[in-house]
């Protein structure tokens, strides 16, 4: 682990690690949960760099769902700053631009 449990290398991911990083932010991770963690890994794939919230809530759209890609709906999964939990329990960096 890194920077606040934020994994220094990326293929320590597993769904097991997401749902004990989770669990230290008192959320319990769900499939909606896992299919949002597994859209930004795919971005952070193709783009080099983790999602911030516009960014991530297009991609959401475009691979999940409309519904799926609004805010309200990132903010109900996780709550407080969806882009940067979704990067911390999806094994990524931080998203430049979050606090």
């Amino acid at each position: 682990m890194s920077e606040k449990n934020y994994l220094a290398k990326l293929p320590q991911w597993s769904a097991d690690t997401a749902s004990q990083l989770a669990a230290e932010d008192q959320v319990q991770l769900q499939p909606e949960h896992l299919e949002v963690l597994h859209v930004a890994r795919q971005f952070f794939d193709q783009y080099g760099f983790s999602p911030s919230m516009r960014p991530l809530c297009k991609t959401v759209a475009a691979e999940l769902s409309m519904d799926k890609g609004r805010s309200i709906y990132l903010l109900q999964l996780f709550p407080g700053s969806p882009a940067k939990l979704v990067a911390k329990f999806a094994g990524l960096p931080k998203p430049k631009n979050c606090l």
